[in-house]
């Protein structure tokens, strides 16, 4: 019980601190406005290389803030979804985010809020990279044996994906998501047509950079390319720890804080 308070206690810590992050002039400047000096030398590192546990830094907590024109269908979708962060956001007892019931949180929204304040660790073998979320233990395969993605797959909540190297670039194409998972915590949606393609660039030891980009004809009228998402290798000892969402512990944190917090009285 004690993590669930602790992540509702640091998400509206962490969360305001994060949509603060990269606004305002003078960012990575000194006083006056004027730069600190030259980077440091960059540490020798392999860009092919992307092992290692990545905490995201910055930016805004979806795919970008031009959020492209819904289609009937896709408006539907979002007036349905009753969030409980950002600007609609309604009392906690009164939300339907399916991660309230610990449902998968899915593709792209594990990238945004929850690597944000947990971790994901990348691990690479010679036929597939996986990526580990430390949030509700959860994990997605990413093919690298040359298989091309599947014509008509079944839906699946973290979709399926191929990956392949253009130059120091790894290019992840994903298609067959779940529509019962929202695109990220506003509640925009996701429709099974969608397609997802992510460019990972590790351009120093410690940086990892990630433009991603949807194409999704049923929920948007034309594609959402994200802004620029940078990830900071964490220490040599840092682990990921086991951080199931658990449904009966979510159920008495609803009943415990959700609940009370909207007014909602259950005998």
């Amino acid at each position: 019980m004690s993590r669930y308070i602790f992540l509702f206690t640091a998400i509206l810590v962490f969360v305001p601190a994060l949509f603060l992050q990269g606004q305002g002039p003078g960012k990575g400047k000194g006083k006056g406005g004027k730069a600190t000096g030259p980077p440091a030398p960059s540490v020798p590192h392999d860009p092919h290389d992307l092992n290692g546990i990545w905490r995201r830094s910055g930016g805004v907590l979806t795919m970008s803030s031009d959020t492209p024109p819904m289609t009937p269908w896709g408006k539907a979708r979002f007036d349905a979804a009753k969030p409980v962060y950002g600007p609609r956001a309604v009392p906690g007892g009164l939300g339907n985010d399916p991660m309230s019931t610990c449902d998968p949180l899915g593709m792209p929204r594990n990238i945004f809020l929850e690597v944000s304040i947990y971790p994901m660790e990348l691990l690479q073998t010679p036929n597939r990279v996986i990526q580990f979320f430390e949030w509700a233990h959860s994990y997605r395969t990413i093919w690298i044996d040359g298989r091309p993605l599947p014509k008509d797959p079944d839906p699946q909540w973290m979709g399926y994906s191929i990956g392949q190297w253009d130059g120091d670039t790894f290019v992840v194409k994903s298609l067959g998501f779940d529509e019962r998972t929202w695109l990220d915590h506003f509640g925009n949606p996701v429709s099974e047509d969608m397609t997802l393609e992510e460019r990972y660039h590790r351009v120093d030891r410690d940086t990892l950079e990630l433009n991603m980009a949807i194409t999704a004809p049923k929920a948007y009228t034309r594609p959402w390319v994200s802004e620029k998402k940078t990830f900071r290798l964490a220490p040599p000892n840092t682990e990921i720890q086991e951080l199931f969402c658990v449904p009966s512990e979510e159920q008495r944190f609803n009943q415990l804080v959700r609940d009370p917090g909207s007014g909602i009285t259950k005998k």
